[in-house]
């Protein structure tokens, strides 16, 4: 009789320690808070990141780190995934490691403007994603993918509207460019572009080199269509640009804060003081705004335009080369003034 209710004292015990052992498990797994704080974590891994780095970037991260250590041993965490992973306030256990063990991955929100060619490009595209800048400069290089998109070297900036994108960490050259070429395509899509491009007489990317030096000319927005006016004036009658944002660029220097005449005779297919029409390729890469300022350009007769006396950045235009002599003249005046050098 001892015996027997030994054997059912046994088993009772087998089952609340099963029940616990089911309970503790599943607390572990549903219902730990795994993140140390409040603030949403994100957790990057790369191509050399093994189960070992992973564990070892997860120690300073997780409230209970062994615990989801041998949560992933018991459930077979063999491959370690590349990509920006967010853990948040509140993931247990079970959520992180079905995230990490099929990549659900987080995007990461790209940024680029203010660029002046592609290698800058890379170099920033490099700073925000996994991706290497000497293998995106490559492919961005590659002759017969010019000739998928319709662009040569010098146009290549052209493929890329500054903005903020949404983009998977990891993604490769290949890819990116995929997204690229679809926002380009997108962009000059809405909104009438290409129809208004066209009826500038300009392709896409002839309007967003003339975008590239209005945005070198200045940063004021009402001035920026009457600026793209005067150009695409001096285009129509067949008048060289003579855009001095262009000879700063042929110069290749960022100490240039005033164009004089000898800087006017660098020879070079971007020095429009020298070459008719447009440069090969753009200056800088444009702003939307300033893009869309020159599709929406006012029809004016304004051929010329030089800088107001004063601070405030402002051009006085005329139809005339002498209003335009006069106008500046009162600017070489007023720099004298200022003793401006």
């Amino acid at each position: 009789m001892l015996h027997k209710r030994a054997f059912y004292f046994l088993i009772v015990l087998t089952g609340i320690l099963s029940i616990l052992l089911v309970f503790l498990t599943y607390h572990a797994a549903f219902k730990t808070n795994v993140i140390k704080n409040r603030v949403p974590y994100s957790l990057y891994l790369d191509a050399d990141d093994d189960k070992d780095s992973l564990f070892a970037k997860l120690d300073t991260v997780l409230m209970h780190p062994d615990l989801f250590r041998k949560f992933c041993q018991v459930f077979s965490f063999d491959q370690v995934r590349t990509g920006r992973f967010i853990i948040g306030d509140g993931m247990d256990n079970f959520t992180l490691f079905k995230k990490l063990r099929n990549g659900q991955q987080d995007p990461v929100n790209v940024t680029f403007n203010n660029m002046r060619d592609v290698r800058g490009l890379c170099g920033a595209l490099d700073a925000q994603l996994m991706l290497d800048s000497f293998s995106m400069l490559r492919m961005l290089q590659d002759s017969q993918w010019q000739q998928q998109i319709g662009m040569d070297t010098a146009q290549l900036l052209c493929l890329f509207i500054p903005n903020t994108y949404q983009i998977y960490w990891n993604i490769s050259p290949q890819k990116l460019m995929e997204r690229m070429v679809s926002e380009y395509q997108s962009f000059w899509s809405k909104n009438d572009r290409k129809a208004k491009a066209d009826r500038k007489n300009l392709t896409p990317y002839q309007a967003y080199i003339v975008a590239s030096i209005v945005e070198k000319e200045t940063n004021l927005e009402d001035e920026k269509g009457l600026i793209a006016g005067v150009y695409l004036n001096r285009l129509e009658q067949g008048m060289k640009l003579q855009a001095d944002p262009t000879v700063v660029y042929a110069l290749g220097r960022s100490d240039v804060y005033r164009v004089l005449l000898e800087h006017l005779k660098v020879e070079s297919p971007y020095n429009t003081y020298l070459v008719e029409g447009l440069p090969p390729g753009p200056i800088w890469m444009p702003s939307i705004s300033t893009i869309d300022s020159v599709l929406d350009s006012p029809d004016h007769d304004y051929i010329f335009f030089c800088a107001k006396p004063g601070y405030d950045g402002r051009h006085a235009f005329s139809e005339t080369m002498e209003g335009h002599s006069q106008n500046a003249y009162a600017y070489r005046k007023w720099l004298n003034q200022e003793n401006i050098r």
